[in-house]
């Protein structure tokens, strides 16, 4: 369980393919705190950490985790946002997100907003989904790239979000221009309760 509440940016140093799965090696200062088989959160997938080597380390996406994000996507050098787990005596600062992104989306427009910037993306729509709370809503949380967000302007496939300088700063939305694939997580009490009022 994540908060969505970005510690930094780690720098991925090493991609290997193993049959359909594929091995990230990141670089980042908090490489020495963490342990084999703890979860962290990149761009907002919730990946296990396996391995160390040096101030690095490494963790596997599977196929559908692949499928399901821009983590196929990375090259050697790309900076991803990182959030190690909650830790259950603290804030939650962001929302609660759980790293299991629901799909893609594209950037399709950039605005400055007197100092911050308004970010719009777009995502493939399919009203069955929806209709299981797989979208967004306006003044909801949203989570992109595991940046906990609140959406505003949301349409049936699309929304916006506005990013306020440091957050442009210490995270790779500094990265992120027209056509940029981000990964996006729904908000999970919006998903349980379509479920619920489905079941009604």
């Amino acid at each position: 369980m994540f908060s969505g509440i970005v510690e930094e940016m780690a720098t991925l140093v090493r991609i290997e393919h193993e049959q359909e799965n594929i091995h990230f090696t990141f670089r980042c200062s908090f490489t020495k705190e963490l342990k084999i088989d703890q979860s962290v959160a990149h761009n907002g997938v919730c990946l296990t950490v396996v391995k160390f080597e040096g101030d690095t380390y490494t963790v596997t996406a599977m196929k559908e985790t692949l499928e399901h994000s821009n983590l196929g996507l990375l090259k050697v050098g790309d900076r991803v946002n990182v959030e190690r787990s909650m830790l259950m005596n603290g804030r939650l600062d962001g929302h609660i997100v759980q790293g299991h992104v629901d799909q893609t989306a594209k950037c399709i427009n950039m605005e400055d907003a007197d100092g911050s910037t308004y970010y719009t993306f777009e995502y493939p729509l399919n009203p069955e989904m929806a209709q299981r709370g797989y979208l967004a809503v306006d003044k909801g949380s949203i989570t992109v790239n595991g940046v906990s967000l609140t959406v505003c302007e949301p349409t049936d496939n699309s929304f916006k979000v506005a990013i306020i300088p440091y957050t442009k700063e210490n995270t790779n939305f500094a990265d992120i221009r027209l056509g940029s694939t981000v990964n996006i997580e729904f908000d999970i009490i919006g998903k349980y309760i379509a479920r619920l009022y489905h079941k009604v």
